[in-house]
């Protein structure tokens, strides 16, 4: 009898010896399948979720084309859905501020740079041959060096110029036609290789019309008071073309024109609002939300800079602002009621 109560003992110990075992092997494997679950369902969360990015905005400096242009690029990133972070930086003005930079994004090792204007796109690219740049409010890229034509690329750089072919040539006929053989003011500086394209293409508009030019160059934005006023007494009208040192001290220039009752022909709409009379322009805005589709299309995948051909702004239009012609001693044409598109003085 001890014996066989021995043998039942050992049964029941190693019954309950297995049944732990196996509880426990299945504990084991339940614990397992929920972690594997659980790093799925993060895999499948993080993709979902898309990824994030860095984007390096630099321009040259902050005035009203150049600041549109950048919430047209954001507002295209935005209709994206893309998570985007951004480092604005503003050169101030100053091309020694350029390089820094732009060497900075590339430490930073940003995801993609938007370089808002020609000397922002040209430090960009010296600073860079791997990080995609995309540019806007470029007046001439293949000028500048950017690319070798509007329809080649570069290998991490594309973008949409803000000089539309025609712009000069409608705005230099606008003037002529309204303004016969009046003496035109250029003001500009001659550091900025966009300027120097835009002087060139309005010296040869003039070629066979009634108009002569008269010349400034500034260095700086604080020179350009000085010169527009020294400018003014040897010119009927003044063309303000879109210079970025000009443009971001356009308010003295505006001073001027309405002092001296000079009619102030400008480059762009966002001048007309700062006071300037009338300009065949694009919107800033719109080149700017069509370089962020471009860098939507480059940060999913979907596309690389190569190939991005470079492109021209929509068309253009005769903007007109009532306000300035008054203030400037301009008489109205009545053809101008149905030409243009009015634009109201800030």
């Amino acid at each position: 009898m001890k014996k066989w109560l021995q043998l039942l003992l050992v049964a029941v110990v190693s019954v309950l010896v297995l049944a732990a075992c196996g509880g426990g092997e299945k504990e084991s494997n339940s614990d397992s399948e929920g972690s594997a679950e659980t790093d799925t369902a993060k895999e499948d969360e993080a993709t979902d979720g898309g990824e994030s990015f860095t984007i390096g905005a630099t321009q040259i400096v902050e005035h009203p084309s150049l600041d549109a242009a950048y919430e047209g690029f954001q507002a295209a990133i935005e209709d994206a859905g893309l998570d985007v972070t951004y480092d604005h930086q503003s050169a101030q003005g100053d091309q020694n501020n350029v390089k820094p930079i732009a060497d900075n994004f590339v430490s930073d090792d940003v995801d993609l740079i938007f370089a808002n204007s020609t000397p922002s796109a040209v430090g960009a690219l010296n600073a860079t041959k791997d990080i995609p740049i995309l540019f806007t409010s470029v007046t001439d890229a293949v000028d500048a060096g950017l690319v070798e034509a509007m329809d080649k690329p570069g290998d991490n750089i594309t973008g949409v110029v803000d000089l539309h072919p025609d712009g000069i040539i409608k705005t230099v006929e606008f003037i002529d036609k309204y303004f016969p053989d009046a003496k035109v003011g250029l003001l500009y500086n001659a550091g900025e290789q966009n300027s120097v394209t835009q002087i060139e293409a309005v010296q040869e508009a003039v070629e066979g019309t009634s108009l002569s030019l008269a010349e400034r160059t500034v260095a700086n934005s604080a020179e350009v008071q000085q010169a527009a006023q020294t400018l003014a007494g040897d010119v009927d009208v003044f063309y303000i073309i879109t210079d970025n040192t000009v443009v971001s001290a356009l308010d003295t220039v505006v001073g001027v024109a309405n002092d001296q009752k000079i009619p102030l022909i400008v480059g762009e709409p966002d001048s007309l609002a700062k006071g300037g009379f009338a300009t065949y322009g694009i919107d800033y805005h719109t080149i700017g939300y069509r370089t962020g589709e471009m860098a939507v299309e480059i940060l999913k995948g979907d596309k690389t800079p190569s190939e991005i051909a470079v492109e021209y702004p929509p068309a253009i239009q005769l903007f007109i602002n009532k306000g300035a012609a008054e203030a400037q001693g301009i008489e109205w044409n009545d053809d101008w009621d149905n030409d243009a598109e009015f634009v109201e003085t800030e």
